[in-house]
């Protein structure tokens, strides 16, 4: 009996001891999260974009500065003689002109002169004639009439005006012409100044400087 409770003796502090070793030991430190390293962000690399190439444009030749021929000016008006040959589209004919600086309005010689009324509008019909030669009678409206005094006497006469279509060269145009009986005279027409203002100049020291117009077959 003495033996054993000397053992229990000793037995009791060595239990007591490993117990408290035990509740001592501690335990595994628990995962400790790592604070998160901010990686550093790299730019998202841009594409290149090369600069916009403009369209190569030619360079502009020189402009020509325009040349005065035999025929125009520098600055393209017809170079019309004394006298020129004239083209009348409706009769497709050419007739020899005279270019008169001195008159305003132009007139081309007609014969059989018969004024007359269609829808309310004055009309004339007439023939061209010129060195006994003559053509088939005309109808057209009237533009205006106009009233000439005769130099030779107070009397005055009344003479339609009309438009027609007419060519001098490569100029095409519509002018008026008073109807006026011009067989004794030299010439069949006579241009005055509102046919060729600011479209030609006259040389009067030539004659028949544009080429003649090729009639319609």
């Amino acid at each position: 009996m003495k033996i054993t409770k000397k053992w229990s003796t000793l037995l009791l502090p060595i239990l007591l001891a490993g117990c408290m070793s035990t509740t001592a030991t501690t335990t595994p430190d628990e995962a400790v999260e790592k604070p998160a390293v901010e990686q550093p962000v790299t730019p998202e690399k841009k594409p290149k974009i090369k600069p916009e190439q403009k369209p190569q444009v030619d360079p502009k030749p020189p402009v020509k500065k325009p040349v005065a021929t035999n025929l125009k000016t520098a600055d393209g008006k017809l170079i019309l003689g004394e006298e020129e040959w004239m083209y009348i589209k409706a009769i497709n004919h050419n007739a020899k002109a005279r270019i008169d600086t001195g008159a305003t309005t132009s007139s081309i010689s007609a014969i059989d002169i018969e004024m007359f009324e269609r829808d309310g509008k004055d009309w004339v019909k007439f023939k061209l004639a010129h060195n006994d030669k003559e053509t088939k009678e005309f109808e057209s409206p009237v533009v205006r009439i106009v009233t000439i005094r005769q130099s030779s006497t107070e009397e005055r006469t009344d003479r339609p005006v009309i438009d027609a279509w007419v060519q001098i060269g490569d100029l095409k145009t519509k002018t008026e012409f008073t109807l006026n009986d011009r067989t004794h005279m030299t010439f069949p027409v006579l241009l005055g100044r509102t046919f060729f203002r600011d479209v030609a100049v006259v040389d009067v020291s030539k004659k028949f400087v544009q080429p003649k117009v090729k009639l319609a077959k």
